[in-house]
């Protein structure tokens, strides 16, 4: 990769200057009060941005799918029922994680590209008493975005608990934790956090919590037992120096730093910049001629553009894309792995990348010889932006 290619795919992001910047700071002892007062500032920003009034935040060094294994080691016991949602690769390891740690876990899904009604979802929790929910707000692998809000009412009205695997979606796509009744959320910093990987990033609330502590085994790993990292996040959270596991002290310089720059630009301001920010990939997609893996609109994500290669292009797309100095990420699911290619474009990506990549995209598809009038997606991308 060229120095100056620009990363668009669905993680790791472009990141900015400045957490970059904070991360090469000197390292101090994790248990210093300048170290403390950090750490505290980011549990408190971390409900702001989650907008969760009573959620405990949770920072863990680790991938997104060591958070999705924090839910689901602390929450789920052997024999409990999970009902997982499913839209893709990651709603699946979802459910895979659930039944290695005992759970007895029935799918709802869709075709490819689809995501289960209301209705369905339903007609499963009458079945039996899940409980829990899984939900992934965007599964990267199909670029489906599923209502939140409304499969957590539905969890809640059969007593179930709502977990959201946000990892594709937190900080980009809307998400309103607490006036939503989510009862966990779990993501990574890779992603619309805007820090380089190696942070496992929720928030828990207190039905979750509460769940936890009705526990009647122990929790199967320990090293996400809640028993161990709880009193160490109420620590830093009183600004009180504590210590289960040494926590990744230059990453959370780098996430201090995203949190602020995320909370300056505003929640309503950053849904609705990734809004405009997708409209305008999407527009230029389809003026193309270039379909979006989901179904739907209303299922089509935010923060990244999952899409078909036309007739006559083949998956030798993206590294088409790719001498045109732009990075995109091949297919994923193993169903379609070969037929589409995904964009991502959340965090930091202002409308000058979106530019850029339709422009590479249109070149690159000149060069596999599809014929399309030069500029079109540009033009389209032009327009919703302004």
């Amino acid at each position: 990769m060229s120095e100056r290619d620009l990363l668009m795919i669905p993680g790791p992001i472009e990141f900015d200057p400045a957490v970059l910047r904070a991360m090469a700071a000197p390292t101090l002892s994790h248990v210093s009060p300048e170290f403390v007062e950090i750490f505290g500032q980011v549990l408190d920003d971390l409900r702001k941005v989650f907008l969760s009034d009573d959620g405990q935040p949770f920072v863990v060094a680790g991938s997104g799918t060591f958070a999705l294994e924090l839910a689901i080691a602390n929450l789920v016991e052997p024999g409990d029922a999970v009902l997982v949602v499913n839209t893709g690769v990651f709603s699946s390891r979802f459910g895979k994680a659930a039944e290695l740690h005992g759970a007895e876990v029935t799918q709802v899904g869709a075709e490819v590209g689809d995501a289960p009604s209301p209705d369905e979802v339903e007609a499963a929790l009458r079945q039996r008493d899940y409980k829990l929910v899984a939900i992934t707000q965007v599964d990267t692998s199909t670029g489906v975005l599923v209502d939140v809000p409304g499969i957590a009412r539905l969890a809640a009205r059969y007593g179930a608990l709502s977990v959201v695997d946000g990892v594709c979606a937190t900080a980009g796509e809307e998400f309103r934790q607490s006036a939503w009744g989510v009862d966990a959320c779990v993501t990574a910093s890779q992603k619309a956090l805007g820090v380089p990987p190696g942070l496992a990033v929720a928030v828990f609330g207190p039905k979750a919590l509460a769940a936890f502590e009705k526990r009647r085994s122990p929790v199967r790993s320990y090293y996400a037992d809640f028993g161990e990292w709880l009193p160490i996040m109420r620590a830093y959270e009183e600004r009180r120096p504590a210590y289960f596991g040494t926590p990744p002290v230059n990453m959370i310089y780098g996430l201090r730093e995203s949190l602020r720059q995320i909370l300056a630009e505003g929640m309503e301001g950053r849904f609705a910049r990734h809004r405009r920010i997708a409209a305008a990939f999407q527009a230029a997609m389809r003026a193309l001629g270039l379909r979006a893996v989901p179904v739907r609109e209303e299922l089509v994500a935010h923060t990244l553009s999952a899409v078909y290669y036309p007739q006559g292009v083949d998956a030798t797309l993206p590294a088409k894309i790719r001498t045109q100095g732009v990075v995109v990420a091949t297919g994923l699911h193993p169903a379609i792995r070969s037929a589409y290619f995904r964009i991502g474009h959340m965090g930091t990506v202002t409308p000058g990348d979106v530019l850029v990549t339709v422009g590479a995209v249109e070149r690159a598809l000149l060069a596999a010889g599809y014929r399309f009038e030069p500029g079109v997606g540009l033009a389209a991308a032009q327009k919703a932006l302004s």
